[in-house]
């Protein structure tokens, strides 16, 4: 691995679990997050939804989630993915995914530092 490797997290989770993954992302003196909601479709299937006056239901083709985006330190993403794994993980395919990305570089704009320093 190349020294002051940095890595980009992609979690997506359900908006309800965005809490936890922010108090793993604290444990692990992550900086700094930025979290979306995003609409797709996986392999989860989505819950009936009640539509008029809940006489009719349907079940929607696209599910709701928030997509939490994340700048670490090659050394520090592996702890934080088994965190997540093992703090969400349930056996079911529905609570989400993590993407993991080499980015090739990093700067700080202010103090104008590169790499992992300027995370």
């Amino acid at each position: 691995m190349a020294k002051n490797a940095v890595k980009r997290l992609d979690i997506i989770v359900p908006h309800e679990h965005v809490a936890d993954i922010n108090d793993i992302l604290h444990r692990h003196a992550v900086g700094g997050m930025s979290f979306y909601d995003v609409k797709g479709r996986g392999r989860a299937k989505n819950e009936p939804v009640a539509v008029g006056r809940g006489v009719m239901r349907y079940i929607p083709e696209f599910g709701h989630r928030t997509k939490v985006e994340v700048l670490v330190s090659d050394s520090t993403a592996r702890a934080i993915i088994d965190d997540v794994l093992k703090t969400l993980g349930n056996g079911k395919s529905a609570i989400g995914k993590i993407f993991v990305y080499d980015v090739s570089e990093a700067y700080d704009i202010g103090t104008r530092e590169k790499g992992e320093t300027a995370l």
